[in-house]
């Protein structure tokens, strides 16, 4: 009989060991593990949206030649493609009024000379005899004020005759500076104007690429902007460069702007008239992006997950989501720089719950 005080013991110390499990496991029940995620910080980004332009070569300088004077267009030479040097002649106008003109001067300005002669020797004699005393004063100064006059008059007549070489001298067209020929204007036996385009000479220091650019894109700050262009037919030849001009109006046509891009040490094959394709990245400012998987829905509207890393609890936050692709999604209201946002694991979650970041101590 004395074993039986020995098994109610071993018994009751069973019960209290299986109690003990079953509080233990209840309580691993009521606090569920923390879930893990993944998470990312938000950063402001400088955003870049990559840009597309058709366009051409034109010569970085380009002028249109033209005479001062109108008249018939004698010989015009220029021809489309031609290479021309400094002071070569490109075209000549009939002279036969200007030369005229310059023969009238030259007759005029030879009687000015004769006059001044005549007034020069009466000068003298007066001078003369005003010292001997056979003269009065009033007798020199009038041959003083003759021979002023007449060295104003040859003064005017030299400068007519001046005027009269300049005006046969713009019955010719010469270049200013070696360059190319990429457009031409009347042809010989034609009356034209004065400034009316005879020739337009690209010069043969730089090349620029030429885009036409839609308003709501020039609104941004191009100016300075890197740009890659290459050869529509040949993607192969490439240059860079950098946006050097952006036109003031819009073309009243196309009511697009020209933006002209210098090139830099440009291959041979990006002929004038080439087209070409240009490539940018413009500049849309700093932005929030965040990955897309860390996009949800709460209030019928997009919503993220924000982790507090005091606690390690999460809680849903609608935002604004100004674009979004299959990769990232860009965030215009709702996030502040340094917030912690759940990438992956966000279909599990509810507000408060405990998480556990992978990578990290539990």
């Amino acid at each position: 009989m004395p074993t039986r005080p020995l098994n109610t013991t071993l018994l009751a110390g069973l019960a209290a060991l299986l109690l003990s499990a079953c509080e233990r496991d209840a309580a691993k029940e009521a606090t569920p593990a923390p879930r893990p995620v993944r998470t990312t910080t938000v950063e402001k980004r400088e955003q870049l949206t990559p840009l597309t332009f058709t366009g051409r070569i034109e010569a970085e300088d380009e002028v249109s030649v033209a005479f001062r004077i109108g008249g018939r267009l004698l010989s015009n030479d220029t021809r489309l493609g031609d290479r021309v040097e400094a002071g070569q002649l490109l075209a000549q106008l009939e002279s036969q009024n200007e030369l005229s003109a310059l023969r009238q001067a030259q007759a005029a300005l030879v009687a000015a000379q004769g006059q001044l002669t005549q007034a020069s020797n009466h000068y003298q004699r007066q001078q003369t005899l005003l010292a001997q005393g056979w003269t009065t004063r009033a007798n020199f100064e009038a041959a003083t004020q003759a021979q002023q006059t007449a060295q104003s008059q040859v003064d005017a007549a030299q400068a007519q005759v001046s005027s009269a070489h300049d005006q046969v001298g713009f019955t010719e067209l010469r270049a200013d500076a070696p360059g190319k020929i990429t457009e031409t204007g009347p042809a010989a036996g034609e009356v034209v104007q004065a400034g009316q385009m005879i020739a337009r000479i690209a010069r043969q220091d730089g090349r620029d690429a030429v885009f036409d650019v839609p308003a709501q894109l020039v609104r941004g700050a191009l100016a300075g902007l890197r740009v890659t262009v290459n050869l529509t037919n040949d993607s192969e030849v490439a240059a860079h460069g950098r946006i050097r001009q952006v036109a003031a109006q819009a073309n009243p046509v196309t009511r697009t702007f020209e933006v002209r891009v210098g090139l830099t040490d440009p291959p041979t094959a990006m002929r004038l008239g080439a087209t070409v394709v240009g490539r940018v990245e413009a500049s849309n400012g700093p932005m929030i992006d965040v990955p897309a998987t860390a996009l949800t829905r709460m209030n019928q509207q997009p919503a993220v997950w924000v982790l507090d890393p005091s606690t390690n609890r999460v809680s849903v936050r609608n935002v604004e989501v100004q674009r979004f692709d299959q990769a990232q999604v860009i965030i215009s209201q709702g996030l502040d720089t340094g917030e912690i946002v759940v990438t992956a694991g966000v279909q599990a979650l509810h507000p408060g719950q405990k998480v556990r970041v992978l990578g990290s101590e539990p």
